[in-house]
């Protein structure tokens, strides 16, 4: 089912084609409140009739991820959103966030939100994280040309255009950039800095779908330091476990 065009989303909110044209690129920054309800007003009117299913990682996706064992891997869906993560891919990326929420897919993390909104990922990309953010604006919008009348990749974008000035400025350059490989200095909160290279790959048979891999070269401090992290988030599974262990003990019936 086709996804909501821009001209419709702008004769359903009350705004011209050009105006609104300006304002999804980042070229009009001064959007009133009520022009903003009135897009968002819009999108939910048909949302229900044309949004596409909600995207998810396939069995055999989740046969890979696990697959990765102790390298942190996660799959991302055709907005960025994060569809899947193995324990190691939560740990690192996003260990402050509910493992179990890529499941929900009204709540599932964003790595362009979180790269642009989120203080913990944004300190995690620490000296590299303009080059993060750049990569992440030229897949987002490589994306928005392969899906030009996807409402919730518009609404991301204007989201994040409203929200981040250093979006909407690296938006307004409109560059594209696809990549399958890029080494980004990280610090991490439990082991510190890391150098560790991010590979992309494509999902098989799936349209939009990639699994994003980060690994670290052999016999380097990023190595030792991911396998310390590896050995911290088994243990904090265990804990994990052993806590809710407790609590359902103390909730049962005597």
């Amino acid at each position: 089912m086709p996804g909501l065009r821009r001209d419709e989303l702008a004769q359903l909110a009350g705004v011209g084609l050009s105006y609104y044209t300006r304002l999804e690129q980042g070229l009009s920054l001064n959007a009133s409140p009520e022009v903003l309800d009135a897009l968002a007003r819009a999108s939910r009117r048909t949302g229900t009739r044309r949004r596409p299913a909600p995207e998810r990682a396939g069995d055999t996706t989740r046969q890979l991820l696990a697959a990765f064992g102790d390298a942190p891997a996660v799959v991302l869906g055709r907005r960025s959103d994060v569809l899947a993560w193995n324990r190691m891919g939560h740990t690192l990326f996003a260990g402050h966030l509910d493992p179990h929420i890529p499941d929900q897919p009204d709540q599932r993390p964003n790595t362009a939100w979180l790269v642009f909104l989120d203080a913990h990922t944004r300190d995690l990309y620490a000296e590299d994280w303009p080059k993060k953010a750049r990569d992440v604006v030229g897949k987002l919008r490589l994306a928005a040309g392969q899906h030009p009348d996807d409402p919730r990749l518009a609404a991301l974008i204007g989201e994040l255009t409203m929200k981040s000035p250093e979006f909407a400025g690296m938006w307004s350059e409109h560059r594209v950039r696809r990549w399958d490989l890029a080494t980004y200095r990280m610090h991490h909160p439990v082991v510190g800095r890391m150098q560790l290279n991010l590979q992309t790959l494509n999902v098989p048979q799936v349209d939009g779908q990639r699994i994003v891999v980060a690994t670290a070269e052999a016999g380097t401090g990023s190595a030792a330091a991911l396998s310390l992290l590896a050995q911290a988030g088994i243990a904090s599974g265990v804990r994990s476990v052993r806590q809710a262990g407790r609590t359902e003990a103390a909730g049962s019936p005597r």
